[in-house]
């Protein structure tokens, strides 16, 4: 296809677009409105909408709302020998953890796992001195808006900020993912569950359960029998028993299963922990 041709598509696409949309929107809900009605026009795809509707939503969000809470935080202390931080940051699977000086609200830096390469050396290891391989560490407060966040991260090129409430103490960690994930939805890694995995197994008896696992194959996993008439995903029998979309770290006890929420926006659950009742 020549230029040329390109270019005539994409007026064509802008003008059948245009013809779309009757009039100027004069709020947000009305400009979603109208983005509804392009995608179901086929003007726009389903997953365009997707993406503009996280990006609008995320000017209105704060890092206290996406935030990994602080009882979740993977840490290590400045004092810690290799030998002691080593395990914690390989079972883990993270690439950033946040260090701790002397006292539990003293974040002293960032340390990042791809500059611990280097104590595969022997000789290295021995010399080794946490303080000299630490990261700026971004402290932000609650309240930071995520649009400007987002900002933020990316002229710093900073990829981990330390969230602080209003009396100075941690409250968790934000991550640039996270906010990411806002926009366009999960974001995979290695670590992540398989394409078709729903149900991972953790220590003591806990899962991790995507919310969009059929209840179906949830029934036939842990013995239960969830009615699949009203709902097709456990996430949906879940957020019927909250009555609201939760927040991560809220809980819900349904028929003797206790579901923790570890990842949800203002649509939807993404992933729960989950304790089955006991034998």
């Amino acid at each position: 296809m020549s230029d040329e041709d390109s270019g005539s598509d994409q007026r064509s696409w802008l003008e059948r677009f245009s013809l779309a949309i009757t009039g100027e929107p004069s709020s947000r809900s009305d400009l979603i409105e109208l983005l509804r009605s392009a995608e179901q026009r086929d003007l726009l795809d389903a997953e365009a909408l997707s993406i503009i509707e996280g990006a609008l939503s995320v000017s209105d969000m704060q890092a206290r709302e996406i935030m990994i809470p602080k009882s979740q935080m993977i840490v290590v202390r400045l004092d810690m020998s290799p030998k002691e931080f080593l395990p914690l940051v390989i079972e883990s699977g993270h690439s950033r953890f946040p260090v701790l000086g002397e006292k539990p609200d003293d974040i002293v830096g960032i340390l990042l796992a791809k500059d611990l390469l280097s104590l595969a050396n022997q000789e290295r290891k021995s010399k080794f001195s946490m303080r000299d391989l630490l990261r700026p560490c971004t402290a932000i407060p609650e309240s930071k808006r995520l649009n400007v966040l987002l900002e933020e991260f990316r002229a710093t090129r900073n990829h981990m900020a330390v969230v602080f409430d209003e009396y100075g103490i941690v409250s968790g960690i934000v991550t640039i993912e996270d906010v990411l994930e806002q926009i366009v939805g999960d974001i995979e890694d290695e670590f992540d569950f398989g394409d078709e995995e729903f149900i991972m197994k953790l220590a003591d008896d806990d899962y991790t359960v995507k919310a969009l696992t059929p209840i179906d194959e949830f029934n036939e996993a842990f013995g239960s029998d969830f009615s699949d008439k009203e709902f097709d995903t456990i996430g949906g029998v879940v957020t019927h028993h909250f009555g609201y979309i939760p927040k991560r770290d809220e809980s819900v006890d349904v028929e003797g299963f206790k579901f923790k929420v570890l990842n949800s926006d203002k649509r939807s659950i993404r992933l729960l922990q989950l304790t089955p009742p006991a034998e």
